[in-house]
This record gives C-alpha cells, structure tokens and sequence, in this order.
C-alpha cells in the first residue's frame, strides 16, 4: 500500500526527472566507479580483518553494544522508523540525540539516509529511481549501488528535495555535512577506555557488521522468506535477517504498511526495535505511535 508521503515523492521525482529511460543495451552501471569509495570500504574492512589480533572479550562486547545501540537504536528506530516514515514522535532533544546514534553508525547523513529510503519505497525495484533496487542483482542492492553513485541518490543538492523536513532544520544539515567526524571522538574515547582492542572492534568490526546486516535489508529481503502482505513489490519476511537487524527483517509486513511502528506483527516475528519504541512510549517518550490497522 502506496503512502500519501511515497506518492508526493513519486510526483517530485518524475517532474524533476523527465529524461527518457536508458535504452535496453544501456550498460546497467552507466556511472563510473568511484574508487574513493572503493578505498574507503577496502580500508576499514582490512582493518576489521586485524580483529584476530587483538581480542579481548571485553572488546567483543563493546562491538556488540555498539552495533545494538547505533544499529537499533540508531538506524532502525531512528533513522528509519522515526525520522523515514514519521511512525512516532518524540520530543525534539530526543530526536536529536537518536539522530546522533545514527550518524554514529557510518551510514551516511541522516538528510542522505531518509531520502534515499524514501526514494526507495515510492519506486520500489525500479532500475533507475531506487536507489538500491534489488531487480538489478544482489550485490547490487547489496553494496554496488554506493560503488555507482547516481547523482540524483549522492549529489546533496538533488537527493535534499526527498527529506525536505529535515533540510530545514540546521542541525540535520550541520550533520548530514560532519557524520564522518563523530567517528574521531568516538575511536579517542574507545582507545582511552580499552585500548586498541576496543577501537578495532567498537569501531572498525562493528562498521563492517552493522553495514551488511543494515544492507541484507536492500538485498536478501527482496529476494527470500514469505509474504503477508500483496505490497505489489517482492519484499519478503526472512527471520534471520529479522534477527540479525533487530526487527527490519519482516520488510513484507513494512512495505505493506510503512507508517506502522511495528514489522513483527505476529508473536513469532521478533522485533527488538519495537520494544524500544513501547518502552519510549512507557514511559512518556513517544506518542502518536502508528499501529497495526488489524492486529493478526
């Protein structure tokens, strides 16, 4: 089911786009490669590869907080269920300080994050305006796509209309511009506390996990598990992915309604995020929850 927000996307992006579709034998990857980009995942996922090398169980359960604390509280309820689709509200100091632990994941800027994932849900696996579009491969909606940036998903001046609620605000935009830099304090503060056990695996091991468990969302979601939902798009509920992304995993159930705070609707469809959200709003921090129309 098309959101009215998913529609007012869809409108903005044809008037701005009118270009004529690539012809069949344009090559799918029409953009070059951006080895900046190449060199920059290489590197940090050649220094998560030193892991080994200095273990320390003390280290490994640092990695796994931070991949909870910047996975799940970070990107899934706030990036995604907060500031992409609005499903809830909380008060704006909040906001921001979630917004932070998004940023803190190393996911790109929240303006960059919400309006790609908009982009993605009004032209689900469409070739040339998802961003991520799981029709083109796996390794595609995987991770090819940030290796072929299209201008329209990476140039701020264009992708900024999709997010426009955020690009008014100037501290999205102040860090949407810095995200990279919170990762300086952050590797300080881990060396201080644990030493360079702590930074390999706080920051360079939890990058490399949190990516791919963040990306199989775009990809093996889009390809495996089962449907509860006719969403008109191939989204599926895979449980494994579920559990290893705190609850994105029933993307069937989010495509169908993404307003809903909730992915797991049914007691067998775990979803840690939303407990965060429910205790949010335990506790008088989060209102305007969207629920499920019909509880199965």
């Amino acid at each position: 089911m098309q959101s009215n927000e998913s529609n007012l996307i869809k409108v903005q992006f044809n008037q701005e786009h009118r270009e004529s579709p690539p012809s069949p034998t344009q090559p799918q990857n029409s953009v070059p490669l951006d080895w900046t980009a190449v060199a920059f995942f290489g590197a940090i996922h050649g220094l998560a590869g030193l892991a080994p090398w200095f273990f320390s169980w003390s280290g490994l359960g640092v990695m796994i907080f931070l991949h909870w604390l910047f996975g799940s509280i970070g990107v899934c309820l706030g990036y995604h269920r907060l500031l992409s689709h609005r499903s809830f509200r909380v008060p704006r100091w909040l906001e921001y300080a979630i917004a932070i632990l998004g940023a803190l994941s190393l996911q790109g800027g929240p303006i960059f994050w919400v309006a790609g994932h908009r982009l993605h849900h009004a032209f689900t696996e469409n070739e040339q305006k998802d961003p991520y579009a799981a029709t083109r491969g796996f390794w595609w909606s995987h991770m090819l796509w940030i290796f072929y940036p299209h201008d329209q998903f990476f140039k701020y001046d264009q992708y900024k209309r999709y997010a426009m609620d955020l690009e008014r605000d100037g501290f999205y935009r102040w860090l949407n511009r810095y995200f990279l830099v919170l990762q300086l304090p952050l590797g300080i503060l881990l060396y201080a506390l644990g030493g360079w056990s702590w930074v390999i695996y706080g920051v360079f091991l939890r990058m490399v996990i949190l990516w791919h468990t963040t990306w199989f969302i775009n990809s093996v979601t889009h390809m495996w598990g089962y449907k509860t939902f006719d969403s008109h798009d191939n989204s599926r509920n895979l449980w494994w992915a579920a559990i290893l992304t705190y609850g994105e995993g029933w993307h069937n159930n989010h495509h169908a309604y993404p307003q809903v705070a909730k992915c797991g609707w049914q007691w067998w469809e775990i979803d840690m995020t939303w407990w965060a959200i429910w205790l949010l709003k335990s506790l008088g921090l989060a209102n305007h929850v969207n629920m499920p129309p019909v509880e199965l």
